[in-house]
């Protein structure tokens, strides 16, 4: 479950972050959470997306949590330092702006300013409960294949109960909404698995 990139499934990255942002204007918190972060990669590529996309004082208000079962995945999580040949996918503007040399070994550190709002925590996803409420934005993906159809329909019913009203998940492009859970949850776009919370 660790392998991803950066950048990975951008389209609907981007996607998320262009319907979140507008709901967003004037919070004084904007709270993300990345389930299932693996090594980093996805929640850092949506921080440079937000970072790209709010103004500078916005964006200083994101807490994106990225959570994992695996606390050695954590540990790179926090570390937040990539082997240069790793990055090799990120549009080059966007390496030059956010990536700084890490020693002298060919790895690269994302900035501070990324680093700042996105906090590496320990969760399980089968507990059932949420890491915390109020979201913006859930974004799970390449987890839930891994789970039994009924482990999945309750993580579902888990993420819409820590949603703020309106808000939006975002899961992987293969990963259909149970039956059991689609009531709650209007899809957003046409060429994505991209959903917003209705209420139940």
């Amino acid at each position: 479950m660790a392998f991803t990139f950066f950048f990975r499934d951008i389209d609907t990255l981007a996607r998320a972050v262009e319907y979140m942002i507008p709901g967003t204007s004037g919070r004084s918190r904007v709270k993300v959470w990345d389930a299932g972060c693996a090594m980093g990669q996805e929640p850092y590529s949506l921080a440079i997306l937000l970072a790209e996309n709010m103004g500078h004082f916005a964006f200083r208000n994101v807490q994106i949590l990225a959570t994992d079962y695996d606390e050695p995945l954590l540990s790179v999580v926090r570390q937040a330092t990539y082997p240069g040949d790793e990055l090799q996918r990120i549009p080059r503007d966007l390496f030059e702006r956010y990536f700084e040399p890490a020693g002298d070994d060919g790895r690269y550190r994302v900035v501070e300013k990324i680093r700042n709002c996105v906090l590496p925590q320990f969760h399980d996803l089968l507990s059932f409960t949420p890491v915390r409420d109020g979201f913006s934005l859930i974004v799970c993906k390449n987890v839930l294949l891994h789970f039994q159809y009924g482990e999945r329909v309750e993580v579902f019913r888990m993420f819409h109960q820590a949603m703020e009203p309106g808000g939006l998940l975002a899961t992987e492009h293969t990963q259909k909404l149970p039956d059991e859970v689609a009531h709650l949850f209007r899809q957003v776009v046409n060429n994505g698995q991209l959903f917003q919370k209705l209420e139940a």
